[in-house]
């Protein structure tokens, strides 16, 4: 028996882990990945690369996504909170276009597993947080692409009241709207 607690979201694939955490006196310990629990959930994916993140209060990253050489991920905060987002990009999704949020911090050990066909991103809630995720694909540059974080059409309710000031990098700033993106850099179900 699996001792990950996972949760199906909304939108179909997309999931919430939660590992079992071990906590007395001393302290805690926890799993936070076991390829073995990880196939006993009905995981068969293989990740290839870690990935980690430190950000200031109010960074915002993203929505980003991979094609070709699409990354499914698994996002976990070691520090801080963020304010985490997964867009459906899958034509013939009945959730086509649709987000789900999340907050993941340190306190609550939430995972958001994103399966591949969707972008991602993040805001950052607390002072700073570092961010680790792990994907299954190696990251390739050139087929790094997003979408803009406040498009009109995805209506992403962002808590940017908890935040002075977003904060995006140049690249991210000039990201393209949902609806402008060609067809060929979506995914399909």
């Amino acid at each position: 028996m699996s001792r990950l607690k996972v949760t199906q979201t909304n939108i179909s694939g997309l999931c919430i882990i939660e590992p079992t955490l071990y906590e007395d006196q001393r302290g805690y310990f926890m799993e936070s990945f076991n390829k073995r629990d990880w196939q006993e959930a009905g995981f068969m994916e293989t990740f290839v690369q870690d990935n980690e993140s430190t950000s200031k209060k109010g960074v915002l990253r993203g929505l980003h996504y991979q094609h070709p050489y699409p990354q499914a991920k698994l996002i976990r905060v070691l520090d801080g909170a963020i304010y985490d987002v997964a867009v459906d990009m899958r034509m013939g999704s009945v959730t086509f276009g649709q987000y789900y949020p999340i907050v993941l911090s340190e306190q609550n050990k939430k995972q958001l597993y994103i399966p591949v066909g969707f972008a991602h991103g993040f805001l950052v809630l607390s002072d700073k947080a570092k961010v680790l995720y792990k994907t299954t694909a190696y990251y390739h540059k050139e087929y790094d692409h997003g979408i803009r974080w406040d498009d009109p059409t995805l209506h992403i309710s962002w808590p940017i009241h908890q935040v002075e000031d977003i904060m995006l990098s140049e690249k991210d700033k000039a990201l393209p709207y949902f609806k402008d993106i060609p067809q060929g850099r979506l995914f399909v179900k």
